[in-house]
């Protein structure tokens, strides 16, 4: 059975391994979701993913922990800062800035702290030691209990790490890349997104498996190409089904065959195509989490079926070995 939680150092509380992500329409456009978060956190899934880059629906969540003094306490809390605007190719990670968003989504948030604290990208011709140094100080002023890395890659996670153990710090504790059934051929958005999908990754998956540091997935299903909103054989309906970015990020012909391979697991079992890739994350070597969009009360129920789903010996080998 695939384990639900998994503990994150420095955080207290067991996080889900499915985190709800809020970049979906009815969070992004500002409007109230209190009642899917509600349902969400009442099946289990406690923890939540955000970001100061998705300005509205930190907002939204700020009023789902309105709703019941208690509701803080009940989940893990992770926002990110430092996101890309405008001009893509433009680095925009600094300690100030870093400083100045954290206070502006505590404020949002309505909260002294969050759980977890990542850096949204990052610039690589940056020293690591300005990252860590403020984070830590974060840290140690409660405004996080953790912090890590969206788009970094994994040198410089070990860059990161090994200035912090040299100081006697916590370091970097979550990383959030892509990763999944479907690999990411090319940059969806821009900016240096990272990837651990591909033979040109496995340095970086070898690293995470030594490591064990949990691996937060965005674009979990591919933005969508593990739907199962169109079929494996239909390239066109694929293209009315998946938005530029993804389209861009994730349709090429080994996807269609992972996609293919997935559908008939699925036909076997008697699930969804979205349920045989998500177990196919889940069960990963790696210490594998991710980002789930659940913009739908019944998609909160449907996401609970991984927990209940087993590969038949060679199945996930057969999906891998595309």
């Amino acid at each position: 059975m695939i384990s639900r939680t998994v503990s994150i150092k420095g955080v207290a509380k067991p996080a889900h391994r499915m985190f709800f992500g809020t970049a979906i329409p009815v969070m992004l456009e500002g409007g109230d979701a209190n009642a899917l978060i509600s349902t969400a956190v009442d099946a289990g899934f406690n923890a939540i993913d955000t970001a100061r880059g998705y300005a509205r629906a930190e907002e939204s969540v700020a009023r789902w922990l309105k709703v019941a003094p208690g509701n803080r306490d009940r989940i893990v809390l992770l926002t990110k800062c430092c996101d890309m605007f405008g001009d893509r190719t433009q680095k925009v990670v600094t300690a100030e800035r870093i400083r100045k968003e954290i206070d502006e989504s505590l404020k949002i948030l309505g909260t002294d702290h969050v759980d977890v604290f990542l850096l949204h990208r990052d610039d690589p011709t940056h020293p690591v030691a300005e990252y860590i140094e403020t984070l830590e100080a974060l840290r140690k002023e409660g405004k996080c209990l953790a912090y890590g890395g969206s788009n970094w890659r994994h040198e410089r996670l070990a860059e990161a790490n090994a200035y912090a153990a040299a100081h006697g710090y916590q370091g970097m504790t979550l990383s959030s890349p892509h990763y999944g059934l479907a690999e990411q051929v090319r940059d969806p958005w821009g900016g240096d997104c990272v990837t651990a999908t591909g033979v040109a990754m496995e340095s970086a998956r070898a690293w995470y498996r030594e490591t064990r540091m949990p691996l937060l997935a965005y674009s979990s299903l591919g933005r969508g190409f593990f739907s199962g909103a169109f079929k494996s054989s239909d390239l066109e309906g694929a293209k009315k089904v998946l938005d530029e970015v993804a389209q861009r990020g994730y349709l090429c012909d080994a996807n269609l065959k992972r996609l293919a391979r997935a559908e008939e697991i699925a036909a076997a079992h008697g699930v969804a195509v979205a349920t045989v890739a998500m177990a196919y994350l889940l069960t990963d070597p790696m210490n594998t989490l991710a980002v789930v969009s659940m913009p739908f009360p019944e998609l909160v129920q449907a996401n609970l079926k991984v927990f209940d789903f087993e590969f038949a010996p060679g199945e996930r080998e057969s999906l891998a070995a595309i």
